[in-house]
């Protein structure tokens, strides 16, 4: 009996101790799955387990040791799955700041489609199913995506972005993009970044009690990583890739605070997205004012304006407001105008040096019709003439014709994708133009014809050249127009001031001739070398005379091409100039003395230049008018030659005076020369009179002169 007794005794511990062992079984399996999960990195399962194990299991077996030691380690082990989330946080965001340039990049290429754009992160039905965290759900593609079916499991490498050491699921933020055999394909955000860690790091936070903590930390960090990714590079001008990295960087940060926004509930809100972005804008348009502004290449300004058009309409798909950037790409239109005009200025100066100015010979048929095809010109006259001919304009006429229309053209490629109207287009275009016509152009124009080098054949030529590209005005009016569809009959549009422009480049030419023709002839008449005290009578013109003459017949010749008007104006003013230039050469003071026979001399000069007045050099005169011109010498000469000066005295003042012209000052002046001559050189012999009454009667004339002069004044 004492054995069954014990026997049963023993059987009823052993009972029991299993019921006990059953009853702790459990909780040590739950403690070893929670071991295998901490040490697996599964930080959510592992916090549930640990709910599990705190208010199911371990107030079974309270009353064990090992339970107490389990009670006091289920804090640190919270903690610890704490630290090691956030410590995933940590370098998600690393991961993140480092490689938002590859995900803006992503986005810029797809951001115009919207379908694309939809997908480029996580779909919404995918981010509500990542939200139970439990594992990370990477769901097939919708319906409708671009992106291909991939496989059930994903590897996740840093391959996508540089390194080549695979790593778990919570170690990285970045995803390994498969090689797909369709090149095209393009990766979404999704199949770039594993937004995993933040979604867990916020459950844990959430179950622990520390949400706001978690998210005041987040937003904290990304407002410091939104500074550093807005503030460019001090070389990002330089290069198109520096302004692509910075767009592509604030791009990727603003898909990825989009993508929080929608697959979290609050860890960020609108009111923080607005207030990021707000500071995006306003920093980014500075720095595009400040580090556009270096750029004189107006090939890197345009490709810079689609740039920033992608960018913002890249932007635009997720909802941000972009219209202050179109505003400021308007800014970088007026300096993209003016890197235009220098361009311009550099292809204007370069046509015009290189240019022959002369009128363009055509020897075929071939030759003729690319001309014409470059240059709207007409003259049924030229076409009637046989080959070899020339049009009367030379090459620089047709080259910057077709200049101006390639400046419209880069005009125009600046105004694509800004949402501008048709009207907004068509002015933009003609202010330009007008810019690039009175300002560009027209000093070019300025400094040829201003060129201390430049003869007068190429002058000449210039005029030809404005009045053909004056008449061309109103095809580039039409030019315009056609590109637009503005037509000016609708709306009122600005006029090219290109008319203005060639007149004046025109009539500075003019001047110039003028000014060049007065020129050469006093360099001749610097060859002058009269014998102001000779006694011999001279039977022929002075040689300088004759040659300035000469010169002055085979350059009005080439002035056939030129307006009648030009040509008559040119030739006028360089007899006038004769004219003056001769006067001042005889009564210069240096001139103290003269006789008769250089004064004879000097009449047959004048009457060389009368022959060729008379002689009609340019057509369109009428009668004598360019006679005129020499009619105040003409006077003065005639009046001492024939020693008239009884009919001067008596008819001076008179509106019929035969020396209407001579001016009783100039007359005293040229007779004090010859008195002095009389007096001591006896030059007056060959009067009739005796030398005392010439001597008087000189005298008397130089006083009657002197009369009428103060009675002038007086």
């Amino acid at each position: 009996m004492e054995e069954l007794k014990q026997c049963r005794l023993q059987q009823r511990n052993i009972s029991a101790t299993v019921d006990k062992l059953m009853l702790c079984l459990p909780v040590l399996e739950m403690y070893s799955k929670l071991r295998d999960q901490m040490k697996t990195k599964r930080h959510y399962p592992a916090l549930k387990t640990l709910e599990h194990l705190e208010h199911t299991y371990l107030p079974q077996v309270s009353h064990y040791r090992f339970c107490k030691v389990m009670v006091d380690n289920i804090p640190k082990l919270r903690e610890e799955i704490k630290d090691v989330s956030m410590s995933d946080l940590k370098d998600f965001l690393e991961s993140i700041r480092k490689h938002s340039d590859k995900i803006g990049e992503t986005a810029m290429k797809q951001g115009n489609d919207p379908y694309v754009a939809e997908d480029l992160v996580c779909p919404r039905e995918e981010a509500q199913q990542q939200r139970n965290l439990d594992n990370i759900i990477l769901q097939q593609p919708r319906i409708g995506s671009k992106r291909k079916p991939k496989k059930d499991a994903y590897t996740i490498f840093d391959t996508e972005i540089g390194s080549t050491s695979p790593k778990s699921e919570q170690d990285s933020g970045i995803l390994d993009v498969e090689d797909e055999e369709d090149d095209e394909e393009v990766p979404g955000a999704q199949d770039l970044v594993d937004f995993s860690p933040v979604y867990r790091c916020l459950h844990i936070y959430s179950v622990l009690g520390a949400r706001e903590t978690f998210e005041n930390y987040y937003r904290k960090q990304r407002r410091k990583q939104a500074r550093l990714v807005l503030q460019p590079p001090s070389n990002m001008h330089e290069t198109l890739d520096g302004y692509r990295k910075y767009f592509n960087q604030i791009v990727g940060f603003f898909v990825v605070e989009d993508h929080i926004l929608h697959t979290t509930q609050g860890l960020v809100n609108r009111a923080y997205i607005d207030e990021l972005w707000e500071m995006a804008l306003s920093k980014t348009i500075a720095a595009l004012r400040t580090h556009s502004s270096y750029c004189s290449d107006p090939n890197l300004v345009l490709d810079l304006k689609n740039l920033i058009v992608l960018f913002a309409d890249t932007l635009q798909v997720y909802g941000f407001p972009v219209n202050q950037l179109f505003d400021m790409l308007l800014e970088i239109r007026d300096q993209y105008s003016e890197t235009l005009l220098k361009k311009w200025s550099g292809i204007f100066r370069n046509i015009l040096d290189s240019d022959n100015y002369s009128p363009i010979p055509v020897t075929s048929e071939e030759i003729y019709k690319k001309v014409v095809g470059q240059f709207p010109f007409q003259d049924t006259e030229l076409e009637k003439q046989p080959f070899p001919k020339k049009f009367p304009f030379s090459e620089f006429v047709p080259k910057v014709y077709n200049q101006i229309k390639e400046f419209i053209y880069a005009c125009l490629k600046f105004s694509e994708d800004l949402h501008l109207s048709s009207t907004e287009v068509d002015d933009m275009i003609r202010k330009s133009t007008n810019l690039l016509l009175t300002r560009t152009l027209s000093s070019s124009l300025q400094n040829v014809i201003k060129r201390k080098n430049i003869g007068l054949t190429e002058l000449v030529q210039i005029i030809i050249n404005t009045t053909h590209l004056e008449k061309s005005c109103k095809y580039l009016e039409e030019f315009i127009t056609n590109i637009t569809n503005v037509l000016p009959e609708i709306v009122h549009t600005t006029k090219l001031y290109g008319t203005t422009t060639f007149k004046d480049a025109r009539h500075a030419a003019e001047e110039e001739i003028y000014t060049n023709l007065n020129q050469k002839i006093d360099q001749f008449l610097q060859l002058a070398d009269y014998d102001w005290m000779t006694g011999d009578l001279g039977n022929k013109a002075s040689d300088y005379l004759v040659d300035l003459i000469a010169f002055l017949r085979s350059t009005f010749a080439v002035f056939t091409h030129l307006p009648g008007k030009v040509a008559q104006t040119a030739c006028m003013s360089a007899c006038k100039h004769l004219a003056t230039s001769l006067m001042q050469l005889l009564l210069e003071a240096e001139v103290r003395q003269l006789t008769l026979g250089a004064l004879q001399q000097f009449n047959l000069d004048v009457r060389e230049c009368e022959q060729f007045a008379r002689s009609g050099p340019v057509p369109g005169f009428q009668e004598d008018t360019l006679q005129l011109a020499f009619i105040d010498l003409r006077q003065l000469l005639d009046l001492f030659l024939q020693w008239d000066w009884s009919t001067y005295l008596a008819d001076y003042g008179q509106p019929t005076c035969k020396y209407l012209r001579v001016n009783p000052v100039t007359a005293l002046t040229l007779l004090e020369k010859m008195k002095d001559t009389s007096r001591k050189n006896n030059m007056f012999a060959q009067f009739r009179k005796n030398e005392r009454d010439k001597q008087k009667l000189i005298d008397t004339v130089a006083k009657q002169l002197r009369g009428l002069i103060s009675s002038h004044h007086s």
